[in-house]
């Protein structure tokens, strides 16, 4: 009953104060991607469950009122919410990290964000950047559980996640790997937290972020260095999920399996960096 009341109060709540577009909060049937990763999000916002023996991880609590049905899809799959013993994120923006106070509320997991994210969560999105002034992408402030810096490993049972610093996007946006067996082959299994420039992003001469391009170049380098089989990331879209799960459900065995997909988007998002970086400092068309 208590689950149930918090569950709805957050709801209400969050209805009062943000409007979301469909896509953030239209479920998808939640699937295994590969070995013991589950998909457990949204049609465009993506929430992963990682299993073990001794609990589960969950990457992404997406907006408050998303819980609900993630919630769901975990327990569709045959596992329990309650189980869910640590949680971390893509990135510091509310699509990603709004519904983490409520999900650690109902499940009591450890919350885990890489350092420069930190205060951003911790204020409930008022330390951001670009969009901290605006009400409309605040979110309930959440209390971190152990901070994070480049390269740490997140251990659970025989799970090794590893944290790797791509920022830009915001200041501590995070891509996850890790290794994963299936049917007798490993995996290298790749959570783009998001390379994406938005639109309003000064990468030149910024006063509240300086050293953005910089992070930039950094999140590129680092991302063409990771080796990826299994290309996934924090929207479904960057990885074209939708027709990669219908394929799936075709018979493909091998549907999410996408090095190319991943090297094809990555350098695709570099080339759009690149172009506004030279917009921004005179040089382009």
């Amino acid at each position: 009953m208590l689950v149930r009341s918090l569950l709805l109060t957050f709801v209400f709540v969050c209805g009062l104060f943000a409007q979301d577009p469909a896509d953030w909060t239209t479920p998808h049937v939640p699937f295994r991607i590969v070995g013991n990763v589950y998909y457990v999000g949204g049609i465009d916002l993506a929430s992963y469950l990682i299993t073990t023996p001794e609990g589960h991880i969950l990457i992404n609590s997406d907006v408050p009122r998303d819980i609900p049905q993630i919630k769901k899809s975990v327990e569709a799959l045959g596992f329990k919410f309650s189980d869910v013993k640590i949680l971390l994120i893509s990135h510091a923006h509310r699509d990603h990290c709004g519904g983490s106070k409520l999900l650690k509320e109902l499940t009591g997991a450890k919350y885990m964000v890489m350092d420069r994210d930190v205060p951003v969560v911790e204020s409930g999105g008022k330390a951001d950047f670009q969009y901290g002034k605006r009400s409309e992408n605040w979110y309930p402030a959440t209390k971190v559980d152990r901070v994070l810096h480049d390269g740490e490993e997140v251990r659970l049972g025989d799970v090794v996640l590893v944290a790797h610093l791509t920022p830009g996007h915001t200041k501590g946006c995070t891509t996850w790997t890790m290794k994963v067996r299936q049917a007798g082959k490993t995996y290298n299994v790749v959570i783009v937290g998001g390379p994406n420039v938005n639109p309003g992003y000064k990468l030149v001469k910024s006063t509240v972020y300086p050293t953005m391009a910089q992070d930039y170049e950094l999140t590129f380098r680092t991302l063409k260095s990771l080796p990826c089989d299994v290309f996934l990331g924090a929207h479904a879209g960057f990885f074209a999920m939708n027709e990669k799960f219908a394929r799936m459900k075709a018979g493909d065995a091998n549907a999410f399996v996408d090095t190319a997909g991943y090297k094809a988007y990555v350098s695709d998002r570099e080339q759009a960096f690149r172009t506004e970086l030279a917009k921004q400092s005179g040089n382009g068309n």
